[in-house]
């Protein structure tokens, strides 16, 4: 190469750079721009059950202590159909007093309400009141353990079996994945949203009362996002060698709830900012849209009918979740129902829809539903209609 050739050789270089820059790929198009270590994670937003991003959602691992999502979900049922009560005393057995692991030490024949279970098992993590209240509930620990894999199956937690009631077992058979600690979370919290004011806890005291005397004992919340992270309520931790640290946390923020689910990080510090880094990147895309008011609803024509009309309803209400960091506008709404049906008519069935369009491109729909229930007219039921419109 000539020295003429080799002087002009950067300026080329130079030249070429600025008319071809290098290819850069945005953040989204490789993925989720989140640094989670754990290797398996989940984010929903529990309103729509939207995953926002995963890894290996569907792995079974061992989710520790996050069992007693389950156990706390089967307590606020007995407590739904009234079958329990929050002041309600709970006695302690022997075999509840055995349990290893973290404890609030309650001694055999101890009592304590509900309530205070309640607080014991979501806060401290307390595998010796999970054992008590199992057994206050069903009789036994393999009962509720029995009921708890009967609620999870009716939940779709196609990846989930459940050994006792709290987590400890370092059975192979005890397992569950990130989804469906995400599924039973948004159960738990949808369902039963008064959890959260027992899970936001962050320290507390309890009383025992035993045959020697009285003293006071601190709960201290084991999920530290309570107090590090802004608008964390909840949820539940979980380690044992075998899990590793495992965590299902909830945050609030701008009307918007979310559910970040680590499992099996190496450490507790590593598990906490591992669910604060999803929640962080949930919060910074998501835009949800409610439609607490669609709009009244007419009658329906009824043909044939003992009564001419019947009235409509909806069938819930509608959200959808925007995950592109984008504000959510521009939303219409068409009303599709037949000008009028014919009897009989079921209560609960659909009439028809309401679809929601953004931009002109259909993002979803709800049912409109019948209000009452109309039977078809009979031959007696024609001949009163006509003698009362004479009778007028």
């Amino acid at each position: 190469m000539s020295e003429k050739r080799r002087k002009l050789l950067p300026v080329c270089i130079m030249i070429l750079s600025l008319l071809f820059p290098p290819l850069s790929v945005r953040a989204e198009e490789e993925g989720p721009a989140v640094q989670v270590t754990a290797p398996s994670y989940v984010l929903m937003e529990p309103e729509t059950g939207t995953v926002i991003c995963e890894k290996e959602k569907d792995t079974r691992r061992s989710p520790a202590s996050v069992t007693k999502i389950m156990t706390l979900l089967l307590i606020f049922d007995h407590l739904e159909n009234g079958s329990l009560k929050l002041e309600d005393t709970v006695t302690t057995s022997a075999h509840a007093k055995s349990m290893g692991g973290s404890q609030v030490f309650l001694e055999e024949g101890e009592t304590q309400t509900v309530e205070t279970m309640i607080k014991c098992i979501v806060v401290a993590s307390g595998n010796d009141a999970s054992v008590a209240m199992a057994e206050h509930v069903a009789g036994s620990e393999p009962e509720f353990v029995k009921q708890m894999n009967e609620r999870a199956a009716g939940l779709g937690m196609k990846n989930t079996h459940f050994e006792d009631c709290c987590g400890l077992t370092d059975s192979d058979n005890h397992y569950t994945t990130a989804y469906d600690i995400a599924l039973m979370s948004r159960e738990l919290i949808n369902k039963y949203p008064k959890v959260l004011e027992y899970s936001s806890i962050w320290m507390e005291n309890i009383t025992h009362v035993t045959r020697q005397g009285s003293k006071e004992f601190g709960l201290t919340n084991t999920n530290r996002l309570v107090r590090t992270y802004d608008g964390c309520v909840g949820l539940k931790t979980g380690s044992t060698s075998k899990a590793k640290f495992c965590l299902s946390a909830v945050a609030e923020r701008n009307g918007i709830s979310l559910i970040s689910v680590v499992m099996a990080a190496p450490d507790s510090k590593t598990r906490q900012r591992d669910a604060a880094a999803l929640l962080d990147y949930g919060f910074a895309r998501c835009s949800l849209y409610t439609d607490e008011e669609p709009g009244g609803l007419p009658e329906l024509a009824v043909k044939k009918g003992v009564e001419s009309t019947v009235p409509l309803e909806y069938e819930g209400i509608f959200r959808y979740l925007d995950t592109e960091g984008r504000q959510i506008s521009d939303i219409s709404k068409k009303r599709v129902l037949p000008s009028e049906t014919e009897a009989p008519v079921q209560k609960g069935e659909k009439a028809g829809e309401l679809v929601y369009y953004r931009g002109g491109e259909e993002i979803g729909r709800i049912g409109i539903l019948y209000g009452e229930s109309v039977k078809k007219a009979k031959y007696a039921d024609c001949l009163e209609k006509v003698l009362k419109r004479l009778w007028l």
